[in-house]
């Protein structure tokens, strides 16, 4: 099987599957988003959901939280991990929203990238998710279900997104990753599966013996 042919038996699964996608962060606005993805960094996003209404209690716009300490903001995000890196991150990118881009979330991907704590997925999320541009944000699940997938041997992120960009058409980018994320979640668990136990690994693979060990 070809490998653009194993990539339309996953799209026609997962949106058979996920027919509509939800955007699994609460959030009311592009900086809300921002924050919550920030957050999501080696956390769950029901942990993100469960501690961001105290969050925005505190300030939910970058100028109220450009004004508050970081300690105030640590307390509140401790569940999230990683707290002391990601309140010092909060609290100066709000800054900057406010000093260079007039309190706004900027749309492109040089500006955010720019933004403390802020890397290229969480970039790549707030475009696609926040602002509708294209864009396949790649996680480590998403990594490891493309390569269990056969749709990637790329050793980092950066050569998967490279990957699944080919293989698949722009306009349907956004949608898609968040449908890998949720059948990710939902049946090819990292302890789940190990690329031969799920529906789509045993459709893809059917004589697969062998376990998929991740290339990183």
């Amino acid at each position: 099987m070809k490998k653009s042919e194993r990539a339309q038996i996953v799209q026609n699964r997962l949106e058979s599957l996920y027919p509509v996608t939800t955007i699994p962060l609460d959030h009311k606005d592009t900086y809300t988003l921002l924050v919550s993805v920030l957050l999501s960094a080696q956390c769950t996003d029901k942990m993100v959901n469960r501690v961001t209404p105290s969050l925005w209690k505190l300030a939910d716009n970058p100028f109220d939280m450009a004004r508050k300490n970081v300690e105030s903001i640590r307390e509140i995000i401790k569940p999230c991990g990683l707290s002391p890196r990601k309140s010092k991150a909060i609290k100066e990118l709000s800054s900057i929203l406010v000093d260079e881009h007039g309190g706004k979330v900027p749309k492109s991907f040089e500006a955010l990238e720019r933004l403390p704590g802020v890397g290229h997925k969480t970039a790549s999320v707030v475009m696609s998710q926040g602002f509708g541009h294209p864009a396949f944000p790649v996680d480590t699940h998403i990594h490891r279900l493309a390569q269990r997938w056969g749709l990637t041997n790329g050793r980092s992120v950066v050569q998967t997104e490279t990957d699944l960009k080919n293989l698949f058409a722009e306009s349907t980018w956004n949608k898609l990753h968040l449908q890998i994320i949720f059948y990710g979640r939902e049946h090819c668990t990292a302890r789940g599966c190990d690329g031969k136990v799920c529906g789509i690994c045993a459709e893809l693979f059917p004589n697969r013996k062998k376990a998929v060990l991740t290339k990183k």
